[in-house]
């Protein structure tokens, strides 16, 4: 999966958990890049505390509203409404995983759920911004894509490699519950949208494609072959088939992804462990606490 992320030269496969010189140096490293949280050892010191004293770290801010945390709370979730920030989302929430409070000043202020806010500057930060080019074969394919997995990864280059340009359609968040149910999808269209923008393989996203893929979409973007992995088709609202047209323009072929992994089977994890996730989020936070008010006495000082 990190291969696969547009932004990634090499991956260093065992890397300690604690980051020090030495490994810099044997990977010809520069510099070590974390995010604006804390990440601590089981004594409770920065894991990143010798590249710091070594003036060789940078930091960046994290996303705000997308965190591992966040998501296996909603998977745990028994509504669909977890992508709007309601009393009763939360109070679901909080029966059900544990995890998650409305106060959150007794949660750690690095991994807390906040709501995330796209905008068209974080889109196009994400985007490759290439036309195809003339002559490029165009390949189309549409999903939820939802909890980006190997799954999707492994589809999408062979997607990829049936041509030259490869558009993926994003189904919006309704669309996506009308042919999954439960409280599916769990991530919201927007958070979907840049997992998907992050692939290697993709070139280009319709954010809310329509869930047939229509003559009007396939002139319109070019499209020479609609691909559809090796999950069930469900009828569009009217009881057609949503791939009537590719096939009746002889531009439509299923691909095997390698793959059995899906987004249900990832969402069985987490449920089946979901009591070892409860003890792992709540000895985590008492330690990001702990740290976090340190931080601020010493910052006081």
């Amino acid at each position: 999966m990190v291969r696969a992320i547009k932004w990634v030269d090499e991956v260093i496969e065992g890397a300690p958990y604690i980051t020090t010189i030495e490994t810099l140096d044997k990977y010809n490293c520069d510099f070590c890049v974390h995010g604006d949280d804390i990440t601590l050892d089981a004594s409770g010191q920065d894991t990143y505390r010798y590249v710091k004293e070594a003036k060789r770290y940078k930091e960046c801010s994290r996303t705000a509203g997308v965190s591992t945390t966040d998501l296996v709370g909603r998977m745990l979730l028994l509504t669909k409404q977890h992508h709007s920030c309601g009393e009763r989302e939360y109070e679901i929430d909080k029966e059900q995983s544990g995890s998650i409070s409305k106060d959150s000043s007794t949660h750690s202020p690095w991994t807390g759920i906040s709501q995330f806010l796209p905008t068209t500057h974080k889109i196009i930060q994400f985007a490759e911004g290439k036309e195809p080019k003339p002559g490029d074969k165009i390949i189309y394919v549409a999903g939820a894509f939802d909890l980006f997995h190997v799954g999707h990864l492994n589809f999408l280059e062979k997607a990829r490699a049936e041509g030259d340009y490869l558009i993926v359609g994003l189904h919006t968040d309704p669309v996506v519950n009308r042919y999954k149910g439960c409280n599916y999808p769990i991530m919201n269209l927007h958070e979907r949208v840049l997992s998907v923008l992050s692939c290697k393989y993709v070139n280009e996203v319709v954010i809310g494609a329509p869930y047939s893929v229509t003559a009007d979409l396939m002139d319109h973007f070019r499209i020479g072959l609609v691909c559809h992995g090796n999950t069930p088709i469900m009828p569009d609202v009217d009881g057609s088939d949503p791939y009537s047209e590719p096939k009746r323009r002889r531009i439509f072929k299923s691909l095997l992804s390698g793959s059995d992994l899906t987004t249900q089977k990832v969402v069985e994890r987490i449920i089946n462990h979901r009591l070892d996730f409860e003890t792992r989020n709540k000895k985590k936070e008492k330690k990001e606490l702990a740290a976090y008010e340190a931080l601020m006495k010493q910052k006081e000082n």
